[in-house]
């Protein structure tokens, strides 16, 4: 995977980076959430960031040779404090979901892991 340096990326010789991988038969990827923030009223719960303005970058992100995309999605296990909560857990899920959608739309393929902390 590669971060949005890579836009403008090349090789010595001038080649784009994502085209020298694929030369190889590596598929690129990208990672495409924006990060995380805690979600108030919660024992340090997150929920992930990146939906607005995803189907754009993703776009420009096929366009430049991505394949496949991630996401960041965390989820806090603790029965001592009740977690996961229900608003984490709608919130992980319905951000995993529209993520899924997104890339998808624009012919990337989602990589769906929530992370288990």
């Amino acid at each position: 995977m590669f971060d949005e340096t890579v836009r403008t990326g090349a090789t010595k010789d001038g080649k784009a980076f994502v085209a020298l991988l694929r030369e190889k038969g590596i598929c690129a990827g990208i990672k495409v959430d924006t990060g995380m923030v805690e979600i108030g009223g919660t024992h340090g719960e997150t929920a992930t960031q990146g939906l607005d303005g995803l189907g754009a970058r993703c776009k420009e992100y096929y366009e430049l040779g991505c394949r496949f995309a991630k996401w960041r999605a965390a989820i806090k296990i603790d029965p001592k404090l009740g977690l996961p909560s229900e608003a984490a857990v709608r919130e992980t899920a319905h951000s995993l979901a529209r993520y899924g959608s997104i890339c998808q739309q624009n012919g990337l393929v989602p990589i769906i892991e929530p992370e288990i902390l």
